[in-house]
């Protein structure tokens, strides 16, 4: 199969899949080596933002998905007005915050950031799928730690950890003269600055 063929088949499976595809079912469904995948799937996303398409690829791991390019996302609404969406609230929001800038994340390293109890929270995005549990840290009493999750990326529309926004850490670090946390406000503040970026890219 041509390349050309090649990326035209990758587009009609991930569009009409509407989800995530993992790479070695695309590889194993079009009969082609790794090399020519990923060589197609280069190409696909190329002509989408060479062509500032209203589609675009998506990777996260090992898995592909289109999404639409998030600046037309108020036009997209405005034609399907689908129903309001359930927002994090900001405790939640914080919360996914300290996991995803510090992963893998014990409910002690987020209660020392925030200085409140965060079971409800760690809950809340564990039912969403936004959080997992991704084993024990060796220490005293193995807390779980937790991680964020593909929907993680796919939900605030990056590939990966890293095209997250730099933050300064300095406003949530201990204060070296009294050794205990930042205090709250400084650390609701980069949370809320995150989470009014992250909304907007959606």
């Amino acid at each position: 199969m041509e390349k050309k063929e090649l990326i035209g088949a990758i587009e009609a499976i991930l569009f009409v899949a509407g989800e995530p595809v993992e790479e070695e079912a695309l590889r194993m469904a079009l009969e082609t080596t790794p090399e020519l995948l990923e060589d197609a799937l280069d190409g696909l996303s190329g002509q989408y933002e060479y062509e500032r398409r209203g589609i675009r690829l998506l990777r996260f791991g090992r898995s592909v998905q289109l999404s639409t390019r998030p600046e037309y996302a108020p036009i997209v609404e405005k034609m399907l007005q689908p129903v309001q969406r359930q927002n994090l609230s900001q405790a939640a929001m914080e919360t996914l915050a300290v996991i995803a800038y510090r992963q893998p994340a014990t409910r002690g390293d987020i209660e020392a950031v925030r200085g409140v109890k965060c079971d409800y929270s760690v809950q809340s995005l564990m039912q969403k799928g936004l959080i997992e549990d991704v084993g024990h840290r060796d220490t005293l009493g193995r807390p779980t730690l937790f991680a964020t999750t593909d929907l993680f990326l796919r939900h605030f529309g990056i590939a990966s950890l890293d095209e997250l926004p730099q933050i300064d850490f300095t406003a949530v670090s201990t204060d070296t003269d009294t050794g205990t946390p930042a205090s709250e406000t400084a650390e609701t503040g980069w949370a809320s600055e995150r989470t009014t970026e992250w909304e907007e890219s959606i």
